[in-house]
């Protein structure tokens, strides 16, 4: 083993809103918080996700891949459809349901996520 595993970086226009919008369908905290650098996890000393300001930031499209997503997050719920609905509530946006086990939406800035039921 070379290292533990310490974050993901997600590129964005606006670092604060994107990391409300997975604190709250995550249940993450803010663990940092800068202008240009936004931190969320379960704690401070677990792995975490942080989200970086990019000024030129270009939203990714999906599935085509004009605009490479590169990675993406998959999200374990209980049901499809009420993490669906309260997803949207948060302004992500639904791209497919792609199977009866996951859908693939996106969040505010673009990034496809899924959420994925077993």
């Amino acid at each position: 083993m070379i290292g533990t595993w310490h974050g993901l970086i997600i590129d964005c226009a606006n670092p604060s809103e994107l990391a409300r919008f997975y604190e709250q369908l995550l249940g993450y905290i803010r663990v940092q918080d800068e202008e240009q650098w936004v931190v969320i996890g379960k704690s401070a000393d677990h792995p975490g996700i942080a989200f970086q300001l990019i000024p030129n930031y270009t939203r990714p499209v999906w599935p085509s891949g004009e605009v490479p997503t590169q990675m993406h997050i998959d999200v374990r719920v209980e049901s499809l459809q009420e993490a669906h609905d309260a997803a949207l509530a948060l302004g992500a946006t639904l791209l497919k349901q792609s199977s009866e086990t996951f859908w693939v939406m996106a969040d505010p800035e673009g990034h496809p996520f899924c959420i994925v039921q077993f």
